[in-house]
């Protein structure tokens, strides 16, 4: 009985909506139902053209070649990210490419994207048709597979600066917290919201020539975030790490490293700070709070 109501009910409800509805009306409404179709069929015809990087290592013969896709940027989301997952998804399974987050935290899909070192998460889509879209793996690294560098030897010069909090008086580790002013705390604003995409430091002509003894923007960043930090006793240590000709001194204050950085951060000003510390011209300053006073 409940069904034979409920559609005793639905009929009723047809029959007076198209008794107060009437054939006028009705018409409009087809009209606009028209114009909507014709509408998506218009969108439809909106193809962009990404030419991408593409080199296979199980092919060693075959020497990389850029090849074009058109995506219709109607059934695709805004960013660029959005283009290469739609092409992996449904026109090329063997496109390769580094994502996780798509939300420009985890740094892990980084490429040269019109020219310009960025993130394909945050990087929207040229609306311009008749201009194609390129997009290469970042300069200037070894290529795994099309869109993906070996960043083996970034992390090996990341681990070189042992970037984690250092004392020489460790009693008991994880007992309690080392106390921190706010002032020192706001000396690490503008280091620490650093993804290490290495966007930076494959935008630096410095890092090009002497990639393997210069450490780059982003590693120096961190290990000044490191060395300021007034809860870390190693600072001088650190700095003898950095004495060389190398490891710092390659930085010829270019600033492509700043201009790039997705994050909107300032390597470049983190390390002229390093060439400060090290020519002595300024000091670590002693920290605003005494940092054990909640140490046994």
């Amino acid at each position: 009985m409940m069904d034979l109501n409920s559609n005793e009910r639905e009929k009723s409800m047809t029959q007076t909506m198209a008794t107060i509805f009437p054939r006028s009306c009705r018409s409009a409404v087809n009209q606009v139902r028209a114009f909507h179709a014709s509408s998506v069929q218009n969108a439809e015809a909106r193809l962009k053209t990404f030419a991408v990087y593409r080199w296979n290592p199980d092919q060693p013969n075959e020497k990389p070649y850029m090849k074009e896709y058109k995506v219709d940027l109607n059934t695709c989301g805004p960013m660029v990210l959005d283009a290469l997952i739609k092409i992996k998804n449904e026109i090329d399974p063997t496109l390769t490419f580094r994502r996780s987050c798509r939300e420009g935290i985890c740094g892990s899909c980084a490429m040269n994207i019109g020219g310009t070192n960025t993130l394909a998460c945050i990087s929207k889509i040229d609306s311009n048709l008749n201009k194609a879209s390129k997009i290469y793996p970042l300069p200037h690294m070894y290529v795994v597979k099309d869109l993906v560098p070996d960043m083996n030897n970034f992390y090996n010069q990341y681990r070189s600066i042992q970037p984690w909090l250092q004392r020489n008086d460790v009693k008991e580790i994880g007992h309690q917290q080392y106390l921190q002013s706010v002032d020192d705390r706001k000396k690490l604003d503008g280091l620490y919201e650093c993804i290490l995409c290495a966007c930076c430091s494959t935008s630096c002509p410095s890092y090009w020539w002497n990639g393997d003894k210069y450490l780059g923007p982003a590693v120096l960043m961190q290990a000044y975030r490191w060395i300021i930090d007034s809860r870390d006793t190693q600072a001088k240590e650190r700095l003898e790490k950095l004495r060389d000709p190398y490891s710092v001194y390659r930085c010829h204050t270019i600033m492509n490293c700043t201009k790039t950085c997705p994050k909107g951060l300032n390597p470049g000003r983190a390390i002229a700070e390093i060439k400060k510390l090290l020519g002595n011209v300024i000091e670590k300053e002693k920290p605003g709070l005494n940092t054990t006073a909640l140490q046994n």
